[in-house]
Formats: structure tokens, C-alpha cells, sequence
């Protein structure tokens, strides 16, 4: 039975660290790199009639060159929400409207600036490194917890804790190597 609560206290802890991996990822995505992608918008949130919602939930979005975004709303009426939305987000950009699609140019980053993102993208790579080790903290809290209340053996614990060691440099590493790529990307411009 405290195998089995140990391997499910493994697992709830490996679950969570994937997590912490995918919303890293996520993050990454939304930095620019002068390069049109929706994924900069996406969760840019509108006032819709009164609601905040994520703009990939009023519209779709095409890139018919390497520095341009299109952003087709479902709703034309939404529109000036979706545009406000835009100027006021902390990317940077001005968005264009016909009245039937806004239009978002995205201008070549400077070299500055691109030291800035790569700066911002290292700083998310370690609040991700962060919530992993406090994920390891937490199922190491677990396990030590079952051991004083004598539902495990202290072999038994290392034998975890060498394992989310294990888990946790594994995706130390995913983290290192996202990051690795973001910051290519941002250098290559």
C-alpha cells in the first residue's frame, strides 16, 4: 500500500512538472522574435460585451508573409475591442484595420531589444527551473512525511528521491534545450 502511495506521489509530481514544462513553453511562444505567429496574440484578452476573453476565441489568424499577421474576427463588431486590445498589450505593435480584418506588421527587432527578449526568455526559463524544483520540494515533503509516519523504509525514500532527481533533470533539460532554441531564434532575427 506505501509503494503504491509512493509511486502515486511520483507520478502527481511528474504530471505537474509537465505542466510546468508545456506553460514554459507557452511563455516562450509569446516573446517575439520578428517573425509574425499568432501565438503572440492568442492570449492577448479582449473586452467582448462586457467579458475578458482570449482573442483566439473571437478570431483566426493567417501570416501571408514572414512579418505579417492578419487577424480575422468572427464578429466585425469586435474589431475596435480587438484593436484596443492590441495597442495596449506591451508587444509593440500597431495594428491596421479595413474594417473587415486588422492587420499587424511586425518591424525587424533591434539588437537591443533582441538583448532584452533574450534577457526576458532566460527569466522564464528560470521561474519554469523554479517551479520545477518546488514541485521536487513538494514530493520530496511527501515521501518524507510517509517515512516518519513509518510507511516507508528510509531505502525506500532514496530509492524515490533519487528517481524525481532523475525526473527533474530530465525536464531541467527540455527547459534548457526550449530555451537554447528561443534564444537562436531571437539572435537570428
Amino acid at each position: 500500500m506505501s509503494e503504491e502511495l509512493a509511486e502515486m506521489v511520483l507520478s502527481e509530481a511528474e504530471e505537474k512538472m509537465r505542466k510546468t514544462l508545456e506553460h514554459t513553453r507557452e511563455e516562450f511562444a509569446g516573446v517575439r522574435t520578428g517573425r509574425a505567429s499568432s501565438a503572440l496574440v492568442e492570449r492577448i484578452s479582449v473586452e467582448y460585451y462586457g467579458q475578458e476573453v482570449p482573442l483566439r476565441q473571437l478570431a483566426s489568424f493567417s501570416i501571408p508573409e514572414a512579418r505579417q499577421l492578419v487577424i480575422n474576427a468572427y464578429d466585425t463588431n469586435a474589431l475596435s475591442a480587438i484593436e484596443k486590445a492590441i495597442r495596449d498589450s506591451d508587444l509593440g505593435l500597431n495594428p491596421s484595420s479595413d474594417g473587415k480584418v486588422i492587420r499587424l506588421n511586425f518591424p525587424p527587432l533591434t539588437e537591443e531589444r533582441r538583448r532584452e527578449l533574450v534577457k526576458l526568455v532566460r527569466q522564464l526559463a528560470e521561474e519554469g527551473r523554479v517551479a520545477l524544483r518546488n514541485e521536487r520540494r513538494a514530493a520530496r515533503h511527501d515521501l518524507e512525511q510517509m517515512a516518519r509516519d513509518g510507511e516507508l523504509s528510509k531505502d525506500a525514500v532514496q530509492r524515490y528521491e533519487k528517481r524525481l532527481d532523475e525526473m527533474i533533470h530530465r525536464y531541467e533539460a527540455e527547459i534548457d534545450a526550449a530555451l537554447e532554441t528561443k534564444e537562436q531564434e531571437l539572435l537570428e532575427g
